[in-house]
């Protein structure tokens, strides 16, 4: 993720590019890794930064101590030691330095925006720590969603399994269309125009709204055939003096986070200036609230409504 420089770059505009935000400011980073962020904070003026090291119970058999013991390392060899103090543990559960914070920063996105995300995490270090008219980075997330052009790959992916090796695996295809796949898709391969499915302000959104059922409606560019939905998100520092933005959709250059592919069970005929209508729903899923639950319900002109649920696996 730190050879990811749109993620990365981004988090060091945002935040060193604004010093007259950081001076003399204490500075909480949720998740903080291997400090990089925290380090920005520091350079930018802060007083003092505390990063979190979360503890995910959902890797529970991963030691994270060697990352953290590398992280002080980090920090102490860039000259921020008396700057930077490094805690590990849940935030729930970690006695901090400090009772109350001007800034929150963190990078805490994942595939799809929300899997694996501490999004969690960061509202409740927002409702605990942070001060009243405080500041978190970034404070904006908008999803979208568009519908793609994939034959050549769904093929591979979905029809491979009517013959393997001269054996008949058909019964695998439903499980390998409920899979989404992320990937870097071509802009080329879009053939509707994108559709805002999901804005997040952090500074006032609730964990309750991350689970949400929103209507769509895309319209086609031209005249083609669609195998897939494709979802992105994108970023904004809307706090910052200078708009500092970035996205991970297919117009986009390149993130680790690429984009998100819900395959369709039929194809679906587009004609430029048609609508594909519908529904998405997204929810934690009741095992584990890391991984995600969707469901995308959807009707092209002419043709009758057709649902598919889809599952983001959990992967160690």
């Amino acid at each position: 993720m730190l050879k990811d420089t749109v993620r990365t770059g981004s988090y060091r505009n945002a935040i060193v590019n604004n010093p007259h935000l950081f001076k003399d400011k204490l500075v909480l980073d949720v998740g903080c890794g291997t400090g990089i962020l925290s380090m920005f904070a520091a350079k930018a003026g802060a007083k003092h930064v505390v990063g979190v090291r979360i503890l995910n119970p959902w890797h529970a058999s991963v030691d994270m101590s060697n990352i953290i013991d590398q992280a002080t390392k980090i920090v102490e060899a860039n000259g921020f030691k008396d700057t930077i103090t490094l805690v590990k543990g849940k935030l729930e559960e970690v006695t901090l330095p400090f009772d109350k914070f001007d800034i929150i920063i963190s990078e805490w996105m994942g595939y799809f925006l929300l899997y694996e995300s501490m999004l969690d995490t960061v509202l409740l270090a927002r409702d605990k720590y942070l001060k009243p008219d405080g500041l978190i980075f970034p404070d904006v997330a908008t999803m979208y969603l568009a519908a793609i052009e994939d034959s050549e790959y769904k093929d591979e992916k979905i029809n491979f399994w009517d013959n393997v090796y001269g054996f008949d695996y058909s019964c695998i295809k439903e499980i390998a269309l409920r899979e989404p796949l992320v990937d870097t898709v071509e802009l080329k391969a879009v053939v509707t125009d994108p559709c805002l499915i999901k804005h997040i302000d952090l500074r006032t959104v609730k964990k309750e709204d991350l689970t949400f059922t929103v209507p769509f409606s895309l319209t086609g560019t031209r005249n083609d055939y669609a195998h897939a939905f494709l979802a992105w998100f994108d970023i904004l520092f809307d706090c910052t003096h200078t708009k500092v933005k970035f996205s991970t959709g297919p117009h986009a250059k390149y993130t680790h986070w690429k984009q998100t592919v819900f395959y369709t069970p039929d194809t679906i005929t587009v004609s430029e200036g048609q609508k594909i209508t519908g529904r998405l729903s997204c929810a934690p899923n009741g095992r584990n609230p890391r991984d995600l639950d969707i469901a995308i319900t959807y009707e092209a002109e002419g043709e009758p409504a057709k649902e598919i649920q889809y599952k983001i696996f959990h992967f160690d």
